[in-house]
């Protein structure tokens, strides 16, 4: 996690740690705000002129940013920051949107929460509109294929992993915090985003693929005996070997895996689950979403599905009658 008690007034520590401690969030979230309102407040430095001109903008310091400061800062200098990141950065919309989160919250926390301020000025802010695409995913076919072409020094690990992934449909964040506690018989403990816990019921399919893994686990002498999936150092697996190891076998399965990733597992395990009768309220519980509308990206259909829908249409078999050929011209 980011030392943000570095280079943070004491102000924005307080935020930060507010999101830490009291709203539970993760430390990939806290770091994401400590980036989004740092490069922020650096270009209101530079803006309103505070910091000389010259001074490179990677060096310009937030820790004396205090109430006064924030009291200054309106809607369009906001806008301007905005405009400096589409025009300057080429941020697309989801990352603009992001930083717009962070500036709303550390107002709405500063109004709302402490009452340091009593005014929003970000209150109306609109955030950009991003465009909806449907999830890359996996078939069925290129499912099995993937875990059947598993092979190598830690094929038993390898194989759970990607069949907890395309059955349970976990983060790799989930996954990689497992530990051996969490597992119980045909049932897996999963903390998931806000330290928020869930437990998943486990099919034959995990449960042969974990026996075999602990097979293999049980005769190693490890240095951190409590997580479940281990590296060749004997500690626990890292993010970076999880995308990699999905990116091998991805590619030995004959698969692009500049296309697919270890999320794009989670969205193949979301989609297969709705394609066999899963309803999206028990799917949304699966995948530990907090809304609803979170899941229904999930809610896709296939191209056989849209052309069975076109044939179902009352209407369908109700063509034109040709025009009878004529004998001769116009009269």
């Amino acid at each position: 996690m980011m030392d943000y008690r570095s280079f943070a007034s004491p102000l924005l520590c307080d935020f930060f740690a507010y999101h830490e401690s009291v709203k539970g969030h993760s430390n990939h979230t806290v770091d994401e705000y400590c980036l989004d309102l740092r490069g922020f407040f650096r270009y209101l430095k530079r803006l309103k002129r505070v910091v000389p001109r010259d001074t490179p903008f990677e060096q310009i310091p937030i820790d004396d940013i205090d109430i006064d400061f924030i009291r200054q800062i309106s809607l369009s200098d906001v806008y301007s920051y905005l405009s400096y990141l589409n025009r300057e950065k080429g941020l697309n919309e989801a990352s603009r949107a992001r930083k717009i989160s962070a500036i709303r919250s550390l107002f709405k926390y500063l109004t709302t929460k402490t009452h340091q301020l009593t005014e929003n000025p970000v209150q109306d802010l609109d955030s950009p509109k991003i465009r909806k695409t449907l999830p890359r995913y996996l078939s069925l076919e290129e499912s099995v294929r993937l875990l059947d072409s598993v092979r190598g020094q830690n094929q038993e690990r390898d194989y759970c992993i990607l069949v907890l992934f395309l059955n349970c449909g976990l983060r790799i964040s989930e996954l990689v915090g497992l530990n051996v506690s969490d597992v119980h018989a045909n049932t897996i403990r999963v903390l998931g985003k806000g330290n928020k816990e869930r437990i998943l019921y486990l099919n034959d399919s995990c449960v042969d693929a974990l026996e075999d893994y602990f097979v293999v686990r049980n005769g190693m002498t490890l240095i951190e005996p409590g997580a479940l999936f281990v590296s060749n150092q004997r500690k626990r697996i890292s993010k970076s070997a999880v995308h990699l190891l999905v990116k091998n076998a991805l590619a030995s399965a004959g698969l692009d895996p500049s296309l697919y990733s270890a999320h794009k597992l989670r969205h193949t395990a979301a989609t297969l689950m709705l394609q066999s009768g899963v309803d999206v309220r028990t799917l949304q519980e699966v995948l530990g979403h907090d809304h609803l509308n979170t899941t229904q990206i999930y809610t896709h259909v296939s191209s056989e599905d849209l052309a069975d829908a076109a044939q179902m249409n009352p209407l369908a078999r109700n063509r034109r009658r040709k025009r009878p050929e004529s004998d001769g011209g116009a009269q």
